[in-house]
Protein backbone atom coordinates (compact mmCIF):
# COMPACT_ATOMS: atom_id res chain seq x y z
CA UNK A 1 0.00 0.00 0.00
CA UNK A 2 1.88 3.16 -0.68
CA UNK A 3 0.09 6.48 -0.36
CA UNK A 4 -3.48 4.77 0.87
CA UNK A 5 -4.03 3.48 -1.99
CA UNK A 6 -4.65 -0.34 -2.02
CA UNK A 7 -3.51 -2.14 -5.30
CA UNK A 8 -5.38 -5.01 -5.94
CA UNK A 9 -3.18 -8.03 -7.21
CA UNK A 10 -2.81 -8.17 -10.84
CA UNK A 11 -3.71 -12.19 -10.62
CA UNK A 12 -6.33 -13.28 -8.40
CA UNK A 13 -5.82 -16.40 -6.92
CA UNK A 14 -8.39 -19.20 -9.24
CA UNK A 15 -11.52 -20.10 -7.45
CA UNK A 16 -11.57 -23.67 -8.04
CA UNK A 17 -14.50 -25.58 -7.50
CA UNK A 18 -14.24 -29.17 -5.43
CA UNK A 19 -14.09 -31.83 -7.82
CA UNK A 20 -17.23 -33.65 -8.07
CA UNK A 21 -16.88 -37.03 -6.28
CA UNK A 22 -16.98 -40.67 -7.52
CA UNK A 23 -20.54 -41.09 -6.40
CA UNK A 24 -22.34 -37.91 -7.55
CA UNK A 25 -20.86 -39.15 -10.92
CA UNK A 26 -22.42 -42.77 -10.73
CA UNK A 27 -25.68 -41.41 -9.61
CA UNK A 28 -26.10 -39.25 -13.01
CA UNK A 29 -24.97 -42.20 -15.04
CA UNK A 30 -27.39 -44.38 -13.52
CA UNK A 31 -30.32 -41.94 -13.32
CA UNK A 32 -29.55 -40.82 -17.47
CA UNK A 33 -29.65 -45.18 -17.69
CA UNK A 34 -33.19 -45.06 -15.65
CA UNK A 35 -34.29 -42.17 -18.13
CA UNK A 36 -33.00 -44.20 -21.41
CA UNK A 37 -34.82 -47.62 -19.64
CA UNK A 38 -38.18 -45.85 -19.65
CA UNK A 39 -37.85 -44.01 -22.65
CA UNK A 40 -37.58 -47.89 -24.74
CA UNK A 41 -39.79 -49.29 -22.34
CA UNK A 42 -42.28 -47.23 -23.87
CA UNK A 43 -41.58 -46.81 -26.90
CA UNK A 44 -42.27 -50.48 -27.34
CA UNK A 45 -45.20 -51.31 -24.52
CA UNK A 46 -47.29 -47.97 -26.04
CA UNK A 47 -47.55 -49.55 -29.53
CA UNK A 48 -48.43 -52.65 -28.12
CA UNK A 49 -51.50 -51.73 -26.22
CA UNK A 50 -52.70 -49.49 -29.28
CA UNK A 51 -52.49 -52.56 -31.25
CA UNK A 52 -54.39 -54.87 -29.22
CA UNK A 53 -57.09 -52.27 -28.44
CA UNK A 54 -57.53 -52.15 -32.13
CA UNK A 55 -57.74 -55.37 -32.43
CA UNK A 56 -60.13 -55.80 -29.47
CA UNK A 57 -62.29 -53.25 -31.15
CA UNK A 58 -61.96 -55.64 -34.43
CA UNK A 59 -63.30 -58.74 -32.73
CA UNK A 60 -65.85 -56.66 -31.34
CA UNK A 61 -67.24 -55.55 -34.74
CA UNK A 62 -66.75 -58.71 -35.96
CA UNK A 63 -68.86 -60.33 -32.99
CA UNK A 64 -71.16 -57.59 -33.80
CA UNK A 65 -72.11 -58.29 -37.21
CA UNK A 66 -72.03 -61.68 -36.62
CA UNK A 67 -74.65 -61.46 -34.07
CA UNK A 68 -77.30 -59.53 -35.90
CA UNK A 69 -76.78 -61.45 -39.24
CA UNK A 70 -79.55 -63.27 -38.84
CA UNK A 71 -81.77 -60.21 -38.12
CA UNK A 72 -81.39 -59.54 -41.97
CA UNK A 73 -84.34 -61.11 -44.38
CA UNK A 74 -83.28 -63.65 -46.87
CA UNK A 75 -83.56 -61.80 -50.30
CA UNK A 76 -87.03 -62.48 -52.06
CA UNK A 77 -86.95 -64.91 -54.99
CA UNK A 78 -88.35 -63.01 -57.47
CA UNK A 79 -91.92 -64.19 -58.78
CA UNK A 80 -91.77 -66.55 -61.50
CA UNK A 81 -92.78 -65.45 -64.88
CA UNK A 82 -96.50 -65.99 -65.85
CA UNK A 83 -98.01 -66.56 -69.04
CA UNK A 84 -101.01 -65.17 -71.08
CA UNK A 85 -104.31 -65.74 -69.55
CA UNK A 86 -107.19 -67.24 -71.79
CA UNK A 87 -108.68 -64.26 -72.53
CA UNK A 88 -105.42 -62.56 -73.45
CA UNK A 89 -104.84 -65.22 -76.23
CA UNK A 90 -107.72 -65.06 -77.40
CA UNK A 91 -107.36 -61.21 -78.30
CA UNK A 92 -104.57 -62.03 -80.26
CA UNK A 93 -104.68 -62.50 -84.11
CA UNK A 94 -105.75 -65.58 -85.94
CA UNK A 95 -104.74 -66.35 -89.47
CA UNK A 96 -103.58 -69.24 -91.61
CA UNK A 97 -100.19 -69.78 -92.75
CA UNK A 98 -100.16 -68.16 -96.09
CA UNK A 99 -100.84 -64.96 -94.62
CA UNK A 100 -98.06 -65.11 -92.26
CA UNK A 101 -95.39 -62.22 -93.64
CA UNK A 102 -92.28 -62.99 -91.96
CA UNK A 103 -91.71 -66.82 -92.82
CA UNK A 104 -93.48 -70.46 -92.44
CA UNK A 105 -91.34 -72.16 -89.68
CA UNK A 106 -92.90 -72.09 -86.48
CA UNK A 107 -90.05 -71.39 -83.85
CA UNK A 108 -91.65 -73.51 -80.82
CA UNK A 109 -91.67 -76.80 -82.68
CA UNK A 110 -89.34 -76.17 -85.40
CA UNK A 111 -91.83 -77.57 -88.49
CA UNK A 112 -93.55 -75.97 -91.11
CA UNK A 113 -96.68 -73.93 -91.00
CA UNK A 114 -98.88 -75.58 -93.74
CA UNK A 115 -100.75 -72.61 -95.94
CA UNK A 116 -104.61 -73.91 -94.56
CA UNK A 117 -103.29 -74.78 -91.00
CA UNK A 118 -104.63 -72.05 -88.20
CA UNK A 119 -101.81 -69.98 -86.92
CA UNK A 120 -101.10 -67.08 -84.30
CA UNK A 121 -99.58 -63.72 -85.10
CA UNK A 122 -97.46 -62.14 -82.49
CA UNK A 123 -98.44 -58.18 -82.39
CA UNK A 124 -95.59 -56.19 -82.35
CA UNK A 125 -92.84 -58.11 -83.53
CA UNK A 126 -95.37 -60.53 -86.20
CA UNK A 127 -93.71 -63.50 -85.99
CA UNK A 128 -96.04 -66.63 -86.36
CA UNK A 129 -96.39 -70.04 -85.07
CA UNK A 130 -98.88 -73.08 -85.28
CA UNK A 131 -101.99 -72.06 -83.03
CA UNK A 132 -101.54 -74.97 -80.70
CA UNK A 133 -97.82 -74.01 -80.11
CA UNK A 134 -97.63 -70.79 -79.91
CA UNK A 135 -100.88 -71.15 -76.83
CA UNK A 136 -99.23 -73.35 -75.59
CA UNK A 137 -95.75 -71.25 -75.34
CA UNK A 138 -97.41 -68.40 -74.14
CA UNK A 139 -99.91 -69.85 -71.62
CA UNK A 140 -96.33 -70.01 -69.27
CA UNK A 141 -94.45 -67.47 -70.76
CA UNK A 142 -95.30 -63.89 -71.73
CA UNK A 143 -93.00 -63.42 -74.81
CA UNK A 144 -92.26 -64.17 -78.31
CA UNK A 145 -90.20 -67.46 -78.23
CA UNK A 146 -88.16 -65.65 -81.38
CA UNK A 147 -86.85 -61.95 -80.30
CA UNK A 148 -88.18 -62.39 -76.27
CA UNK A 149 -90.18 -59.20 -76.62
CA UNK A 150 -92.89 -58.90 -74.32
CA UNK A 151 -96.46 -59.31 -75.23
CA UNK A 152 -98.12 -57.41 -72.60
CA UNK A 153 -95.99 -54.28 -73.83
CA UNK A 154 -96.39 -54.76 -77.20
CA UNK A 155 -99.86 -55.93 -77.39
CA UNK A 156 -102.00 -55.05 -74.41
CA UNK A 157 -100.38 -51.42 -74.29
CA UNK A 158 -100.96 -50.86 -78.44
CA UNK A 159 -104.44 -51.49 -77.67
CA UNK A 160 -105.05 -49.38 -74.55
CA UNK A 161 -106.28 -52.27 -72.49
CA UNK A 162 -104.44 -53.35 -69.43
CA UNK A 163 -103.30 -56.80 -68.50
CA UNK A 164 -104.04 -56.82 -64.95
Amino acid sequence: MRDGVFYAPLNPPLLLSPSPTPTSVNNSIAASNQNMLVSVFLALFLPCIGMSAVFLVYICLLWYAASHQAEIPPPVKAAPEKGLSASQLEKLPKLTGKELILGTECAVCLDEIESEQPARLVPGCNHGFHLECADTWLCKHSVCPVCRAKLDALFFVASNENPC
